[in-house]
Formats: structure tokens, sequence, C-alpha cells
């Protein structure tokens, strides 16, 4: 059976109060229409289809070749929308239609749409499947109407119910797996409303009028949530943090209280890694095994290795090898880069530098455009003072160095392997390996000056 997915992402989102697509609203660091497409992915040989309208070229450019794009150019209702899809779908068996706002669906519950389809293709008579599901809060959901013999009749939008189809509490959330043949010929055909629009839910009652077999699936309650507004948004996402949180600890992580640990989607953390409360981790991070993250560390776009410790602390588009460890209270801004065994302690900031293996920066300090290298001491107060209101230069410390407290390194400079510098030093010139500087400006303590044979 050849199925191709169709996703509605056209609509304007009015409710969100926004000038951003609603389909481009992010729920732990993917947009709707992310997680969308990540639903269908699996289950099709071919990228999905996406209507778009409003906001399109958000979502091109976003999704890229991910996805192949029907325009509706004028929003006229979800049978309207499926229908400038349908010249893209002419080869295939079966349709499957969800919607971009509904980012909780996943790729198991249609699957079992699926299987339900294929498990009734065979009969001629065969139209749809569907889901449906049962709960008090209908928010806006279609009810399903049944007749005597238990088989759907109709769906009836809420704006349309009578005061006992209103007490229904089987609902509609719009997903249906289609005949595409039966599709193809009774689409054109759905009447206009009163409003002037198609509304998909009408091919059930024509499914019905006609005789057709309508089959249905039930869906978890936590899969077929709407996001209409900012509050579903939050009421999403609170459902989307718990599904996350309990893949980290079945895995094998240490979260210490899931309900105050916020991490998105796209994190990657080993096992045997221990979350403290208040942290959050975003983006493109990866942690490693056996690493302690927080309490209150905040960890975006960053690579930890293994048995990394960062607590208190702010790491943005940084990186940490093995057993390094920061805070509390530190600071890694983009590039900074701490080598093996680094220690890193309070208030200290990194950026766009590398601390080489072993290197100790124990507090206040701040270290920019460096590199530092293996088993250098950096003292209290040290400042690389690397930009000139214009241009910013490097600063180079060579391996074993010791940099006394309160030291300024104006860069462009080099402190040599194995150089020293006195507490409250000026440096402004390259310091020759293993000599001591002091003072301000820094000069060479005349029995550290290297000697010439």
């Amino acid at each position: 059976m050849k199925t191709s997915a169709v996703i509605l992402a056209a609509g304007y989102g009015t409710r969100m109060k926004s000038e951003l697509p609603k389909v481009m609203h992010t729920l732990l660091g993917r947009p709707l229409i992310d997680w969308a497409v990540r639903a269908v992915e699996p289950l099709t040989a071919t990228p999905p289809v996406v209507v778009v309208g409003h906001g399109q070229e958000l979502v091109r450019a976003f999704l890229g070749e991910r996805a192949i794009y029907a325009e509706q150019h004028e929003l006229l209702g979800t049978g309207h929308a499926v229908l400038q899809a349908l010249p893209l779908l002419t080869t295939v068996d079966a349709v499957l239609v969800t919607y971009a706002d509904m980012p909780l669906l996943t790729s198991v519950t249609l699957r079992r749409l699926l299987d339900l389809y294929a498990a009734h293709q065979h009969d001629p008579t065969l139209a749809l499947a569907m889901l449906t599901f049962t709960r008090d809060n209908p928010q806006g959901f279609g009810r399903i109407v049944r007749g005597p013999d238990g088989n759907v009749t109709a769906i009836v939008e809420e704006v349309d119910c009578t005061p006992a189809q209103l007490q229904i509490r089987e609902l509609n959330p719009g997903v249906y797996c289609f005949d595409a043949t039966w599709l193809r010929r009774n689409l054109p055909a759905v009447p206009r409303s009163a409003k002037g629009e198609y509304y998909l839910t009408d091919l059930v009652a024509m499914a019905v009028t006609q005789g057709c077999l309508i089959v249905t699936a039930d869906a978890p309650l936590d899969d077929v949530y709407g996001v209409n507004n900012r509050v579903h948004l939050a009421e999403a996402e609170t459902i989307l943090r718990r599904r996350v949180a309990e893949r980290h600890m079945l895995a094998g992580v240490t979260l210490i209280d899931p309900a105050t640990t916020y991490i998105e989607d796209t994190v990657e953390i080993g096992a045997d890694t221990t979350v403290w409360p208040g942290c959050v981790l975003r983006g493109a991070t990866i942690i490693g095994q056996q690493c302690t993250i927080g309490p209150y560390s905040q960890i975006v776009d960053s690579v930890l290795a293994d048995g990394c410790r960062a607590v208190y602390s702010v790491l943005e588009h940084a990186r940490m090898d093995a057993h390094a460890e920061i805070g509390p209270f530190g600071h890694l801004r983009k590039g900074a880069h701490l080598g093996e065994r680094v220690h890193m302690g309070n208030f200290g900031e990194v950026k766009d530098s590398y601390l080489g293996p072993g290197a100790k920066m124990g507090h206040f300090s701040y270290i920019g455009n460096a590199e530092v290298g293996a088993n250098v001491n950096i003292g209290a107060g040290t400042i690389t003072c690397n930009y000139d209101g214009v241009h910013k230069s490097k600063t180079v410390i060579g391996d074993n160095a010791f940099i006394g407290s309160d030291t300024m390194l104006v860069a462009p400079v080099v402190v040599g392997e194995g150089a020293r510098t006195g507490a409250g030093a000026v440096v402004t010139h390259d310091v020759p390996a293993h000599a001591t500087v002091y003072g301000v400006p820094a000069r060479l303590r005349a029995d550290s000056a290297p000697t010439s044979e």
C-alpha cells in the first residue's frame, strides 16, 4: 500500500495574537510544523505534502526538501486545503491527513490508524479510517455521531451542534486515512458551507450516504491536543516535557525533579548523568555519560564530554572535554572550549578561547580570544584585554605558565611556556619562556631574564 501524508499548515492562527505564523511557534525547541512532519516521516516513503498559505516563506525555509508544498491561496476550509494537494497525490493508494497544530500526535498512533486502514483495504466499500477520542473537555472539536448500529453517521462541528449533540463526548481530531481513489472522486464534490468554506468532515456524510465503510481507531488523549492559542501551547509543552523527561530517565539519566527541569527535544544526554532541579538544556546540546548538571544551570547548543560538571552556570555554544568542570556561577560564551580536567571556578567567564588540559581558572577572571596551554594556573581577577574599541586581538599563554592575581594581559600578547606574572601586572609585551614579569607596565625580573649563550 503506497501512502502519502498531507499536513494542513496554511491557517493564520489569529488566536495566537502573533505576527509569527502559528505553525512556527516552538515547543521544546521545535516549531509545531516540525513535530507534525516528524510524526509522519517514518510512515511514508515520500516526503509529506504540506499545504501552506500564511507565513509559507518561513515554513518552506525551515522544512526545505523535507516536504512537498501545495499552496492554498484562499483559506476556504480544510476540504479546500486538501483539494490543493490532490494533484500531487496521483500515484498513491491511501492519503493520511493531519494538522500542523497537533504537535502531540505520535508516529505510533498514526501507525495504528494506517494498520486499521490496511486491515480493511480489500473491502471495496472502504472510504476512510479515522481517529476519534473521548474526553469531557471538547476543546472545540467536532462531535462524532453514531447510529443505532454503532457506525459513524456524521461529524458535526461544534458551532453547528444541537444541544443534544453538544453532550456527545466522542470527538473528531480531524486525522484521517482516505482511500485515494475515493478521495479524488469525492473531494471536488464537497458542498460549500454557509460560511463559504469546504469542510473535510463533509466527506464522512458523503461516505455514509454512499454506503461506504468508515472504520475508527481510538487515540490517546495526550496525542490529539490542538494548539489554538498560547494557553494550549503551554499545556501541550507540559505534556511534551513529561514525555522527553521519561525518555531520558528510561535511558539511564537521573532527573532529580523532572517537573522543574526543562529539556528540549533536541538535547542528548548520556547514561548515569544526573540533572539537578532548575536546569535548562536547549538546542543542539550533547551531554556525555556520568556528568553532573546543575542545579540551576543553562546549557545551550553546547557539547559536554563524559564526566563533566556544571553547577549554577551558563554555557552557550561552548565545549567541555572529559572531566572538565565549571561553577558555581561560571559563564562559557560562544567559542569557549575547556580541555580535559580543566577547572573553572566561580564568577569566571570564557569567550572564544581554548583552555588546555589541566588548566585552572579559579575565580573572578575573564578570558577572551585566547589560547591557554596545558596546566596553566590563572589567578583571581585575571583579564585578557582583547578589545581596543575597534579590533579584537589574541592572547597566547604557554604550557605550565603561572598568571598571578589581577594580571591584565593586553592583547596581542604571548606569555611563554613556564613563564610567571606577578600579582597586578599589566602585561603589554611578550613574556619569554620561563621568565617572570611584574609591575605596571610589566617588566622582567632581573634574575629571571633568559640568558643567551
